[in-house]
């Protein structure tokens, strides 16, 4: 399975070394809702099989 090693909530910085990406560019993907997540306060809650969808191409409808 893709991932296995991570929780199923992931933390921005999880994402960032998921995706060998920097956390500016993790921030931009969530800004503009490309990985699916639920934003509390200014904390982003995402599960790991929303960036699993982003990685795979799987597209959602964003709801709100």
């Amino acid at each position: 399975m893709m991932f296995q090693n991570y929780p199923d909530i992931v933390s921005v910085e999880d994402i960032a070394d998921m995706l060998n990406l920097g956390k500016s560019s993790v921030y931009s993907l969530l800004q503009s809702d490309q990985i699916r997540h639920v934003r509390v306060g200014k904390k982003y809650i995402v599960p790991k099989q929303a960036v699993i969808d982003f990685v795979s191409g799987v597209r959602y409808d964003s709801v709100g």
